[in-house]
């Protein structure tokens, strides 16, 4: 009998990570699209000498990704650190087109 809780429990391990791994394929490639078009928006900026941040529309951001976060039952906070996280790459990125 534990032979077979064991096979159970394994497979459906492999069904979990299997998941996670599509998922983490998703996000990379979604990423990268976000940033094609951060990296558009960067050059425009450089281009029009605009200020590589937008605080009032990073705060907005955050704001609206809590939201989705809390419909989506993620925990808000984490959804926040991340967006924070992204949005210093980008400007990063912005900083990079104006030198």
């Amino acid at each position: 009998m534990t032979d077979d809780h064991s096979k159970i429990a394994a497979d459906l391990l492999k069904g979990h990570r299997d998941s996670i791994d599509r998922l983490d394929a998703v996000l990379v490639y979604t990423l990268a699209e976000r940033f094609k078009h951060t990296k558009a928006v960067g050059k425009l900026k450089a281009e029009h000498t605009l200020p590589p941040s937008d605080p009032l529309r990073e705060s907005q951001q955050i704001e609206r990704l809590q939201r989705m976060a809390m419909d989506a039952d993620l925990d808000p906070e984490f959804a926040k650190k991340f967006l924070n996280f992204i949005i210093g790459e980008v400007i990063q990125h912005h900083k990079k087109h104006q030198e």
